[in-house]
């Protein structure tokens, strides 16, 4: 596995971690279909949770959330709503969470944005 996927594979489970702490289950991880893919989709009660997670090893250029523009959040609801189509989950609330996480020489920054877009 290259650098960048095993930084990206690090966020994500430290993210999926952070879920699990909140209460949420996983149900869904690295998601893909042709048009790109969902890093983590979780639930809790009737809330389904569209989770983007962005890593960076520094935040020299910006946090890793200012990643998330218009055009990628507009990419996440429709990968959602394919992945709705797919599954019938059966959730009545649907969420999208951006989950920040800086890895360096220190221990990891995780910072949850719920509900962000």
């Amino acid at each position: 596995m290259d650098a960048r996927r095993t930084l990206g594979a690090t966020g994500e489970a430290l993210a999926a971690d952070l879920f699990r702490r909140l209460g949420f289950s996983i149900v869904d991880r690295n998601w893909r279909c042709s048009s790109g893919e969902l890093d983590l989709i979780v639930a809790s009660g009737d809330l389904l949770v569209f989770c983007e997670v962005k890593t960076r090893r520094s935040d020299f250029f910006g946090s890793p959330a200012e990643a998330v523009g218009y055009q990628k959040q507009a990419r996440l609801r429709r990968l959602a709503a394919a992945w709705m189509g797919e599954h019938r989950s059966g959730h009545a609330n649907v969420r999208f969470d951006v989950v920040s996480v800086l890895v360096g020489e220190r221990e990891p920054r995780v910072t949850h944005l719920p509900d962000a877009f």
